[in-house]
């Protein structure tokens, strides 16, 4: 079997993180792409589960030797990427590869492995409802509330950019279509 990516992107607040969670609890040949990141470990956080945790400059050290399929510096040392060994880790054990990642680094991996990879793009129904699933989560001052909104903009401009678009204004529905989606994806490349 030649290994596949389902990359899954949408602005913080979209359904993504629970669509990925649905999607991997539905028996099909995925497995999770454990993401590095160079913040502290949270208390409820484990090593290789939830992140690689790295320095700042261990995570440079491994940029400059190329380990990353994808990086980004969200804050000034605050990196997240893709290892390319977690895509090789997750390969090697006969199962496709599935990407909870932000908008910009689902459109790197996608032009990094073409119609090997299914990239989706998780809709909010609009800005304002966006707008309530943050305020209700109740983890964002109003300064990163407002700049993830205005990140959410740009992310949703760039859109167009992925294979599919699903509109998560019902997660019942969503779940379906990302399920179908995937599934077709998965068939279609064994044949």
């Amino acid at each position: 079997m030649e290994g596949k990516l389902v990359i899954i992107s949408a602005p913080s607040g979209s359904g993504k993180t629970t669509l990925v969670q649905f999607l991997l609890g539905r028996g099909l040949p995925l497995a999770f792409s454990v993401s590095a990141c160079s913040r502290p470990k949270r208390p409820h956080e484990t090593e290789g589960k939830d992140y690689y945790f790295l320095s700042a400059a261990q995570f440079r050290e491994k940029i400059d030797t190329g380990e990353f399929v994808e990086w980004e510096e969200v804050y000034q040392d605050h990196f997240y990427g893709t290892l390319k060994s977690e895509i090789t880790r997750i390969w090697n054990r006969g199962l496709h590869v599935v990407f909870d990642v932000d908008v910009f680094g689902g459109l790197n991996i996608k032009r990094q492995f073409g119609d090997r990879a299914l990239a989706l793009f998780i809709m909010p129904p609009s800005v304002a409802e966006l707008e309530r699933r943050l305020v209700k989560r109740s983890t964002e001052s109003p300064e990163n509330l407002a700049r993830r909104l205005e990140k959410a903009g740009a992310e949703m401009k760039r859109a167009g950019e992925f294979d599919i678009i699903i509109v998560n204004d019902d997660l019942d529905t969503a779940m379906k279509e990302l399920y179908q989606t995937v599934s077709r994806f998965l068939e279609d490349q064994q044949k």
